[in-house]
């Protein structure tokens, strides 16, 4: 739980500074500092992420009635602003799961249960 947290955190201040793709590197960074097992590190990788997204898109749709999310949903063809929000959840957790997992491979234990 400690690794999502960091995750969340370090995420949130790498979005201020990067692009998208920052996300990925405190999972590489925590991944290999804290060698969990692979699927451990995905999971709380993922984990970290996706509530961050999960919540910084609920935040975005609430703030503006839902314009953006709604807008964004029609021109997907989804239907609903609350799936734009689950695949914008979904997509960082996977990007910072894999970074995760990657950092405890890095390191050499991560495949170890």
């Amino acid at each position: 739980m400690v690794l999502a947290i960091l995750i969340l955190i370090g995420a949130w201040v790498m979005n201020l500074f990067f692009p998208w793709w920052g996300i990925a590197i405190p999972g590489l960074i925590l991944g290999y500092q804290f060698n969990k097992s692979t699927m451990g590190s995905l999971g709380w990788g993922f984990l970290g992420v996706f509530l961050l997204w999960g919540g910084q898109a609920f935040w975005i749709h609430i703030a503006n009635d839902g314009i953006l999310s709604t807008r964004i949903a029609n021109m997907l063809g989804v239907g609903s602003p609350w799936i734009v929000i689950l695949i914008t959840a979904v997509l960082g957790g996977v990007v910072s799961g894999l970074a995760t997992m990657t950092g405890s491979l890095f390191n050499g234990k991560g495949h170890n249960s």
